[in-house]
């Protein structure tokens, strides 16, 4: 009945973990949540106002642009100068999207032939691997290993492989594993994407979530990245939007083009009284941003001593609002005993890929309170 593509999908993982919850709380048991990246903090006033406000307007209400407003895209432009130092054209270089996994899912479509390469890091969000297999793509993963501070090592990708991609994802600050790039690590995948004719596409949805001083480098502030890529960046974790589906795309104009192409034969564009809240987001007071990350850290920190307590392998991150834990045997059943035995969702490193096993993700989207409790559990499992 079902297309092959759709029959060789695993079920998501996130929909797989809430199956799981849901069956653990039928039970009345209550759940410690840190499985999926939903902030549980609210939307910013001002943004929420800025929203009614536009929804008021009947001109709202119509089928927006395809490529977004350009107010919304040359607040998007504003915004990356003075956050990223890195100048864009609004017209051709930004491109607004549903979210940014809209632009993760649809941009293979733009660049990928059939049996195309795509390098996808691994672990990593899912969708770089499935957007590749909807687009007919071969997935080639790149394993993140500790070793390498979970960053992939180009020269061990095979060169016939590498003449054979068209593609290239990366991700930092990274989901799951929480870890930074260095600015000479972007350096080297210009030359490899130079070398070997890829386009890279940088999900940099994390950037702003940052600690103890750490600013994350943008790629596209790269030489020659320009040339060669783009980023893709969401409100949906900086200002805490991830229901409204707003986000956007930056970087060379052709490659912006192209994922322009297949918006436009898939979607109608993002709602403009959500755009309009976006403008109000980006160009509006950053306070609640600065706010933000510092209850993350007070929750970091309260995770990471309880954690080292437990006797897990950690590292404390210096962005994004993940905390990527070393445990001993299979993660599937650590994260199953978690849930079963002291009612913890935690998601289990291998459903990120075969690299993520002997690791567990744990979000940070909890009170200090209810952090404690959750390590308080695991220290009575572990008794």
């Amino acid at each position: 009945m079902y297309a092959d593509r759709i029959n060789s999908l695993p079920p998501y993982l996130f929909a797989s973990i809430d199956k799981a919850k849901s069956e653990v709380m039928k039970k009345g048991v209550d759940v410690i949540d840190f499985g999926v990246g939903d902030p549980d903090m609210p939307t910013p006033p001002h943004i929420v106002e800025a929203l009614k406000k536009s929804v008021d307007n009947p001109a709202r209400h119509r089928y927006p642009s395809y490529e977004g407003m350009l107010s919304y895209r040359q607040a998007a432009a504003d915004w990356y100068r003075k956050t990223m130092k890195v100048d864009l054209n609004p017209e051709n270089e930004v491109l607004a999207l549903i979210g940014s996994k809209e632009g993760v899912a649809h941009i293979p479509l733009a660049f990928l032939n059939p049996g195309d390469v795509a390098l996808v890091p691994d672990p990593g969000y899912p969708v770089y691997n499935t957007g590749t297999t909807f687009a007919n793509g071969v997935p080639y993963r790149m394993p993140l290993l500790s070793e390498n501070d979970f960053l992939p090592d180009l020269d061990a990708i095979p060169k016939d492989t590498a003449k054979k991609a068209k593609l290239m994802f990366i991700n930092y600050p990274n989901n799951p594993t929480s870890a930074t790039a260095t600015t000479s690590f972007f350096e080297e995948v210009v030359d490899f994407a130079n070398e070997n004719d890829i386009v890279v596409v940088h999900d940099n949805a994390y950037s702003e979530m940052t600690f103890d001083g750490y600013k994350a480098p943008s790629f596209l502030k790269t030489k020659g990245a320009m040339d060669i890529g783009i980023e893709l960046h969401s409100l949906s974790k900086t200002y805490n939007m991830t229901g409204w589906r707003i986000g956007f795309a930056v970087g060379n104009r052709d490659i912006i083009a192209g994922l322009g192409k297949v918006k436009t034969n898939i979607d109608s564009g993002a709602f403009e009284a959500v755009q309009e809240a976006g403008i109000a987001a980006l160009s509006g007071p950053q306070d609640c941003v600065r706010d933000m990350n510092r209850i993350y850290t007070k929750r970091r920190d309260a995770l990471l001593v309880g954690l080292e307590e437990l006797g897990l392998d950690v590292r404390p991150p210096k962005a994004t609002f993940y905390v990527w834990a070393g445990i001993e045997g299979n993660s599937m059943e650590f994260s199953k005993r978690l849930l079963e035995k002291a009612g913890i969702v935690a998601t289990p490193g291998v459903g990120f890929g075969e690299s993520g096993e002997g690791y567990i993700r744990f979000s940070l989207t909890k009170t200090v309170d209810r952090i404690n409790e959750a390590v308080e559990r695991m220290r009575k499992l572990d008794a």
